[in-house]
C-alpha cells in the first residue's frame, strides 16, 4: 500500500515587480509505500520544499492530486503524519519534556500517564533522557534534531516526513540521527526524506525519488539506479607474494574467475563491486543535464 501517492502535481508562484506566474511543479508524480525509508532529492530550486507544503496543506496545488494513506488530503490524513521541517523553532525556556508535552497535545488527547509513559520512551529511544529537565536553551544542535525527530513520532505515526535531518550535525551527530531513522522504519513508521548529505541517503534509503525541474527523473529502488552505473568487480588477490587484482565486467565470468585464481593458489583478499557512488550519479543525473 502506498502512504502517501502524488499524481500530477502543478504548482506555479507570481514573481517579480510586475508578478508573473512561474510554474514550479510540472506535473510531479511519485508515491511512498508502507514500511519503507525513501529519499527525496532534488538540486536547490527542483521543487522539494513546495512539494513538502502541498502535501503538509501549507500551500495548495494549481491542479494534481495528493493523497495520504488512501484518502484526500484532510485532517484526520493529516493527524497520521509526523514532520520535522529543516529549520525548527525550540522553545528555548521548555524542558525536553515540556517541549514533548506542547506537542503531543497539538496532536490529540492523552491520559496523563500514557503521555508520560510515551515521552519517556521516546527521550529514551533518542538518547536524551539524561536532559529531558534541561532548558531547551542548553541543548547542542544534535540534542535539537534529536528531540525535533522525537516530536515528530510523539504521536506515533504511519508516515514521518523529515527535511533535511542531518543539516549542520557533526558526524556523531549524523550517525546517531541514522540510527533513529533506521530503528524508526523497522518499527513500522515508514520515512519520507530530504538530504544534501548523499552519503547518509545512500547509506539509509530502499527508495528513491529524484527531482529535476519541478518533475520527477527517477522513482525506484537505490540499488536499481545505482546498479546503471555498474561497471562488474574488481577481484584483490596474492600470488607469489605480491598483492595484485583483476577486473572483471561481465558479470557471468566472476564466479569463473575467482575459481581460477584459487585453483592458481591466490589468496584472494577482497572482491570489491566498481560503480559510481549515489553522489557521482546525482550529480550527473539533476546537476549535469539529466535524464529528459
Amino acid at each position: 500500500m502506498n502512504l502517501l501517492q502524488v499524481r500530477d502535481l502543478k504548482k506555479s508562484y507570481k514573481r517579480g515587480f510586475i508578478p508573473k506566474p512561474t510554474l514550479v511543479l510540472k506535473g510531479l508524480n511519485f508515491s511512498v509505500p508502507e514500511g519503507t525509508i525513501t529519499g527525496f532529492l532534488g538540486a536547490n530550486g527542483a521543487g522539494k520544499t513546495t512539494t513538502m507544503r502541498c502535501i503538509l496543506g501549507l500551500d495548495y496545488p494549481d491542479s494534481g492530486e495528493i493523497e495520504l494513506f488512501g484518502k484526500p488530503l484532510n485532517i484526520e490524513s493529516k493527524r497520521k503524519l509526523g514532520f520535522l521541517p529543516e529549520r525548527p523553532y525550540f522553545y528555548e525556556h521548555l524542558t525536553g519534556v515540556e517541549f514533548l508535552e506542547f506537542y503531543a497535545n497539538l496532536t490529540c488527547k492523552w491520559k496523563k500517564q500514557v503521555l508520560r509513559d510515551r515521552i519517556d520512551e521516546l527521550l529514551k529511544r533518542v538518547d536524551l533522557d539524561f536532559a529531558k529537565k534541561r532548558p531547551l536553551r542548553t541543548y547542542s544542535k544534535g540534542m535539537q534534531q534529536k528531540l525535533g525527530v522525537a516530536q515528530a513520532l510523539i504521536h506515533d505515526p504511519e508516515l514521518v516526513i523529515l527535511d533535511e535531518p542531518m543539516s549542520g550535525l557533526d558526524p556523531d551527530g549524523r550517525m546517531a540521527l541514522n540510527e533513529i531513522i533506521l530503528e524508526t522504519a523497522k518499527k513500522g513508521t515508514a520515512v519520507f526524506f530530504t538530504s544534501h548529505l548523499l552519503f547518509d541517503t545512500e547509506r539509509l534509503c530502499e527508495r528513491l525519488v529524484v527531482m529535476k525541474d519541478g518533475v520527477s527523473i527517477f522513482e525506484g529502488l537505490t540499488e536499481t539506479l545505482l546498479a546503471q552505473s555498474d561497471q562488474g568487480v574488481e577481484i584483490f588477490y596474492i600470488a607469489n607474494g605480491v598483492r595484485t587484482s583483476r577486473k572483471v565486467i561481465e558479470k557471468s565470468e566472476i564466479q569463473a574467475q575467482i575459481k581460477a585464481l584459487a585453483n592458481a593458489g591466490a589468496e584472494i583478499t577482497e572482491i570489491r563491486r566498481n560503480r559510481a557512488t549515489l553522489e557521482e550519479v546525482f550529480v550527473k543525473m539533476a546537476l549535469r543535464g539529466g535524464r529528459k
